[in-house]
Parts: C-alpha cells; structure tokens; sequence
C-alpha cells in the first residue's frame, strides 16, 4: 500500500497514523531470485510487488552534500567483478555475484598534508544545488512523497577516507585532522541545506554511519559527544527549524550503549535495527518509548528456520507498542537459503496479527530496485 507522506509522518513521530505500516526495506540478496525461480516464484514476487509492501514514496531534496569529484576510471570489468579508480584515487572492487557496492581497498588519508589534498572534494561551491531537482521535488511533495535530504556521516566520512583502524586512532592521535574533516562537511551541508529549505520543505534528514558490529560501535559516547554532537545538532536545528520532523540515522550493529548519546545529537530515528548483532526493538522501546521510532527490527534470519520460529518472532515484535513510531520489517536483505513457502508464510502471517487485509493480486505495493 502506497502512504502518503502526511500518515508516514504522522506514523514515525508518534501521531495518529491511519495502521502500522508492514514493510520491506531492501528487498532480496543476490542470488535468492535464482533460488526462488526455481521454487515457482512469479516475476510479481521477484519484484516483490505481490506482497503489497507498505511504503512511502521518497524523493531527494536536489542538494548534494556528500564527496563529489570526477568519474570514476574503470579498470577492469568482467563478469565476476569491476575495478575501478575513484576521485580520490582509491581502488574500488565490486563482486557482481555477492555485492550490489564496491568496496576500497585502500585509502587516501593517513594525515593532514593528505586530507588538504583531497579536501576540495568536500567543500561547497552552488553547482552542488540543482535548482530543477528542488522543482521536481516540491511537485512530488505535492502528490505525497517524501522530501528526503542526505548529511555526510560523521563517523562514515572519515571511515572512507581512512579506513576503520586509522579513524578510530586520529579522534586519539589526530584530532585536529578529525576536527577539519567534520567542519568541512559541517559548512558544506550548512550551505547546501540552508538556501534550499527557504523554498522546499524538507520533511527528513539522514545520516549514514554504519560504524557499528555485533560486538558494539567503533566509537563511544565520548566520541559521539565531542564530534557528532555539533555537526549534527546545528544541522538538524536548522532543518527542524523550518518543518523537518524525522532525523534518521542507518546502522546496522549493536548501538545499545550509545543509544543515549545518539538521541542528545537529535536522533529522532534508527534503522534496520539488527536482531543478530543484538538489538532488540521491544526492549528498545522499552527503554526509550516516545524518545526513538524505528525501522526494521524483525530477524531475517529466522526466515531460514520453520514456521514455528517465524511466528515465535512476529507474535513478539509486532506488538501493540510497536504499531506506531515504527515501520516494521525484516532487518536487512532477504537472505539466500530463505524458502519462497516461509517468506510467503511470514508476509500473511504478519498481516494477519496486524489486522491488515489479505493479500489480493488487484494490489500492488513496494517494489525492488533493478539489480
């Protein structure tokens, strides 16, 4: 079922939304259309428009905050996988038959002379605001999409110019570096953000980070405090300021222990929330009630299991605490090895608890992304 962004809204701050939503938030791994093909799948299902997903159609705001610089220079493309060289000289490696994202495999930046010479490629200059874009957006917004604009991540940023090892060192052995980097992408969001919202409302803000696994986040509420705080406080001040009500970070990992520290930043919400790296959405909702909406939060790997275990989860996690300030879906993508029975299973099965009508091929709702 298409939502328009009113109820969505309404749904991720804890308003009168119309129902929960039940949702899908990335659709399938690689690999697992073959396998379900195979078990009978429709291309209705492939696309995963058979299951009448819950969504909110989403548009980009048209300014762009993140690295920008020349194309990337292909250097090997096979079928197995691309290599390429970035703007920033990286070397990036994509496995066709694994991944949809390439990946570096080296860095750029060990150090301040290092970090000035790639730095143009972070600061502002107006063709990073496309004016048409902003156009198209307030008309989609006018049709009922949501107006999504995008902030660099401030542990993200660094991660890709560094590497894991040596940004978590630099907040400890460089943090004049650390701090530079942040004031960039701070001044340059600033002024992309700042002009654009006097003339489209901006209905959310997010943040990529990633900077967490299943033992707990690379960086702690110390780091979070000092560096995150105010890069991300005075843009979401601003934007707030002018009508923007969700502020959405993406982790996956354990963030327990910075939860706190990440909701005085202005967080108002977190997804996939990530069952197997040990969070839980019912105790996190618990603990934080009003403060923290969601998205995600249902174990994906349980889906591998049997019917047992798929009802186990969903009789928990859908639970009437739950049916507002979250949008309720698998964690991550589908898996490989998920039996197309038990996906079909768990898609009726949570409508079913939810009180949301069978599914009825007249009705189409989210679909994937072309791989």
């Amino acid at each position: 079922m298409r939502w328009n962004r009113e109820s969505y809204l309404d749904l991720m701050t804890f308003g009168a939304a119309p129902r929960p939503m039940f949702t899908e938030l990335f659709g399938p791994l690689i690999g697992l259309d073959a396998e379900w093909r195979a078990q009978g799948a429709s291309e209705a299902e492939i696309a995963m428009t058979a299951f009448d997903w819950d969504y909110v159609p989403t548009v980009f705001c048209g300014g762009y905050t993140h690295l920008q610089g020349p194309p990337s220079v292909v250097l090997e493309d096979t079928a197995e996988l691309r290599r390429e060289r970035d703007c920033l000289g990286r070397e990036m490696l994509l496995l066709k038959k694994t991944a949809t994202i390439p990946l570096p495999m080296n860095f750029p930046v060990k150090d301040m002379d290092d970090w000035l010479r790639v730095k143009p490629f972070y600061t502002f200059n107006p063709a990073r605001i496309h004016w048409d874009e902003i156009e198209a957006a307030r008309r989609a917004q006018a049709e009922g999409s949501l107006v999504v604009a995008h902030m660099p991540g401030a542990f993200d940023t660094p991660r890709d110019l560094m590497g894991e090892e040596v940004a978590c060192l630099a907040y400890y052995e460089q943090p004049e570096l650390m701090a530079d980097i942040l004031a960039t992408v701070s001044d340059t969001t600033m002024r992309v953000l700042e002009p654009l919202s006097e003339t489209l409302q901006i209905d959310q803000l997010m943040v990529h980070e990633d900077f967490a696994g299943k033992s707990g986040p690379l960086v702690g509420p110390v780091q979070i405090n000092e560096y995150f705080q105010p890069y991300y406080r005075r843009v979401w001040e601003m934007v707030s300021s002018r009508g923007a009500r969700i502020f959405e970070q993406d982790t996956d990992g354990n963030i327990n222990p910075v939860i706190p520290a990440l909701l005085d930043c202005g967080l108002t919400s977190i997804y996939p929330m990530e069952p197997a790296a040990g969070m839980d959405i019912v105790e996190v909702r618990k603990t934080y009630g009003t403060r923290l909406a969601m998205r995600g939060g249902i174990d994906k790997h349980v889906l591998r299991q049997d019917r047992a275990a798929i009802r186990r989860e969903l009789e928990y996690k859908l639970a009437p605490a739950l049916r507002t300030g979250c949008a309720l879906g698998l964690d991550h993508r589908i898996p490989n090895g998920t039996p197309l029975e038990n996906y079909r299973y768990y898609v009726t099965l949570g409508r079913e608890i939810l009180g949301l009508p069978p599914l009825d091929p007249a009705r189409t709702g989210w679909a994937r992304m072309a791989m």
